[in-house]
């Protein structure tokens, strides 16, 4: 898990209310979010793979390779996310390295589990 105490300076905070998406399946990605307060589930194809808690990140692919979200994002209860931009994105891999190495294992983990899920499912 990421420390979210890293993201204490970044002010873009976005509120999503329960029931409603921070983004859907195909839409453009350009941010990363981190959720700072509440619950919410990650989609693919339909599917729950993940359910995110306090400090869970999401939209990081859309930083590293923009284009459209692989997955939607909907609240489950109230939520506040940190959005985080390119620059600050850039900003935090540089004075912290450990973020970025962090940013990579969670990335390659969310894909094995949701590989696994989905290709169980068939």
């Amino acid at each position: 898990m990421i420390p979210i105490e890293i993201f204490s300076h970044n002010t873009a905070k976005i509120t999503i209310p329960a029931g409603q998406a921070l983004f859907r399946e195909g839409d453009d990605g350009h941010q990363m979010f981190v959720l700072e307060t509440g619950t919410a589930e990650v989609l693919v194809q339909n599917r729950v793979v993940e359910t995110l808690a306090h400090g869970s990140i999401v939209g990081e692919m859309g930083l590293v390779s923009p284009g459209p979200h692989s997955a939607s994002v909907i609240a489950t209860t109230d939520c506040e996310f940190v959005a985080v931009d390119e620059k600050r994105f850039q900003f935090l891999v540089q004075q912290t390295p450990y973020f970025a190495i962090q940013v990579m294992r969670m990335m390659a983990e969310r894909l094995r589990a949701t590989n696994k899920l989905l290709v169980g499912a068939e």
